[in-house]
């Protein structure tokens, strides 16, 4: 197994990464267990590199500059939500926001659904 803590990152990034982020956006992760079991996988795969055992979680990603996978799912959700509201995606926004506009500080709100 190579020692190359860059390569293996990398490696991590490209084909592990994806798989814990699949339909994210779909099947949110709202249960303390299920992101718990998911944010294991990157926290094992970091303490197994050379060097980084001996550091905690967070030292682990700040040296690596990764972040939580759990913030990496607030990112997309907070992405598809953006392409929702301009369209971007096939959705129409009143099936998951209410738009309405606030007549004394004349602008427009939304309330999700």
């Amino acid at each position: 197994m190579s020692g190359n803590v860059k390569l293996l990152l990398r490696a991590f990034i490209v084909y592990v990464r994806p798989m814990l982020e699949y339909n994210s956006v779909i099947w949110s992760h709202h249960l303390k267990r299920d992101i718990e079991r998911i944010e294991k996988v990157q926290r094992q795969f970091t303490k197994r590199l050379y060097g980084f055992k001996h550091l905690c979680y967070q030292e682990r990603l700040t040296k690596l500059g990764i972040p939580r996978l759990e913030l990496r799912r607030l990112y997309l959700d907070l992405t598809y939500c953006y392409k929702i509201v301009f369209g971007l995606v096939t959705l129409t926004i009143t099936d998951f926001f209410r738009v309405f506009t606030v007549y004394r500080h004349e602008r427009t709100c939304i309330q999700a659904v």
